[in-house]
């Protein structure tokens, strides 16, 4: 996916690819790991579900915006979503997986991201494109209606933002048993603490744990 909010590369299909677009490997993630370098997750034609047991982010802003980038045919796709942005965030027993249906001469497979199980995953900066969101939500100094290219809590909406569209800010957001689907993730820094990706045959999406 390409994120207009954002900037982006054309994505290429089952990959994580972080900035500058290099594919994940254990090096790269060693080095995210110990917070060295800014990420950005998505996957082509394809949502992927993150889970926590626990987000508290600080300068919290939400806004619409359209993603837009290709589909896994190679034709241009255009996904409606809900901006959530943190000038700082701090996620316990963070899960990120992607089911790659019908490969051939493989079959399904699921990719699966996780960290943050003894020390919290911190994130500077982060943005989640979200399609669907589940979760317990508890917001300090929330404003509500905020026109999108207005918003005042340390983080820019984007060029894509309506300006006179729906948004929302608040000072602090802590959200416990979050269950998501998103299209993209990128962050300035993202800092995975006890980083673990794996592959397994089938589909086994992320489910909130405790």
């Amino acid at each position: 996916m390409e994120s207009q909010v954002r900037g982006g590369t054309r994505w290429k299909r089952f990959a994580v690819v972080m900035v500058p677009s290099v594919a994940a490997t254990a090096c790269i993630g060693v080095a995210l790991a110990q917070g060295a370098l800014a990420a950005s997750f998505s996957v082509s034609g394809q949502m992927f579900k993150v889970t926590a047991s626990r987000l508290e982010g600080h300068d919290f802003v939400q806004y619409g915006a359209i993603d837009t980038g290709y589909d896994m045919k190679g034709g241009k796709a255009a996904h409606a979503v809900a901006v959530s942005g943190f000038k700082t965030a701090d996620i316990t027993n963070m899960c990120q997986s992607v089911v790659t249906p019908d490969l051939p001469l493989v079959g399904t497979v699921t990719l699966t991201l996780t960290a943050g199980k003894d020390k919290p995953v911190h994130a500077d900066n982060i943005y989640i494109d979200v399609n669907d969101l589940d979760a317990d939500a508890t917001f300090s100094q929330i404003d509500i209606g905020v026109a999108a290219g207005q918003t005042k809590k340390g983080i820019h909406a984007g060029d894509a933002a309506n300006p006179f569209g729906f948004a929302q800010q608040a000072d602090k957001a802590v959200l416990t048993d979050v269950s998501q689907h998103a299209w993209a993730t990128t962050a300035a820094t993202f800092q995975l603490s006890g980083l673990h990706m794996g592959l397994s045959s089938g589909a086994h999406e992320c489910q909130v744990t405790h």
